[in-house]
């Protein structure tokens, strides 16, 4: 009888309709995890969840804003529901707007702070009250940022959601490690997804260029990061945060970004 990585667990991934989500998403079902994949596009949720049950991975798609507490427990619900209880949690789902501190609008910095932070607070304070339920532990997993490490032009605002994460994931060491729940971060750098690709066909050969490795992240990269910390590999991991971003960090070269209207988004 075979054994995969992630048997007898089970996930909710948000975010998870295309690029890093998708990838996580993809690779825990694959190797034997019940998934619940959200998306806020309910018809890319669906294909989605359809590409990972093709590779016979089983996963049940979710469409929701996963920054709204009503859809958060209710995620939570049907992965108990679908397959018994939740072990997993990668709060993947977050909004890059870019912009000029002097002129930011107060309604981007209100959306950026509900989706990256709030969002992420909400699902895992759900998360865990359901692992301390099961008495039986679990992974929580949350998406950081390069940002949040070093300085990038017209980002401040992302970049503080960012950092807050990774506090809140060193902060709750204290609350849930009593329950056997650990807390991480991913955070990664220039990756190449569906939404990098549209928003700028030049960015590989950007960030190729400024990467100690010679290359931006693929989606697998991240994955496979964000697979280690939720596997029993990393069972003595907690608090910390996990960079992948080809050395850039090391050197911070910033890309030119003197063709963007920053003031708008």
């Amino acid at each position: 009888m075979s054994s995969q990585l992630f048997d007898n667990q089970v996930a909710i991934v948000t975010g998870a309709g295309q690029g890093i989500g998708f990838e996580i998403a993809k690779q825990l079902a694959c190797q034997g995890a019940g998934v619940i994949l959200n998306d806020t596009n309910k018809a890319l949720a669906a294909e989605a969840a359809k590409k990972i049950r093709n590779k016979e991975g089983e996963c049940v798609a979710f469409a929701g804003d996963a920054s709204q507490p009503e859809i958060i427990d209710a995620m939570v619900d049907e992965a108990v529901r679908c397959f018994g209880k939740l072990t997993l949690t990668v709060a993947n789902a977050g909004i890059t707007l870019f912009g000029d501190f002097f002129e930011y609008p107060v309604e981007n910095l209100r959306k950026v702070l509900e989706v990256n932070l709030m969002g992420s607070f909400l699902l895992t304070q759900a998360a865990a009250r359901q692992m301390r339920k099961q008495k039986s532990g679990g992974r929580i997993l949350l998406m950081s940022s390069v940002v949040g490490h070093q300085a990038h032009q017209f980002l401040g605002a992302y970049a503080m959601t960012k950092a807050g994460l990774e506090m809140l994931a060193k902060n709750l060491v204290i609350e849930l490690s009593p329950h056997g729940i650990t807390i991480n971060t991913v955070a990664p750098g220039a990756t190449l997804t569906e939404r990098t690709l549209a928003e700028d066909p030049t960015y590989p050969k950007t960030w190729s260029a400024i990467t100690p490795m010679g290359r931006p992240a693929i989606c697998e990269d991240i994955a496979n990061a964000a697979l280690f910390l939720l596997s029993p590999h990393s069972g003595h991991i907690t608090g910390q945060s996990l960079i992948v971003d080809g050395g850039w960090t090391s050197v911070s070269p910033l890309p030119d970004l003197s063709n963007m209207n920053v003031k708008k988004n």
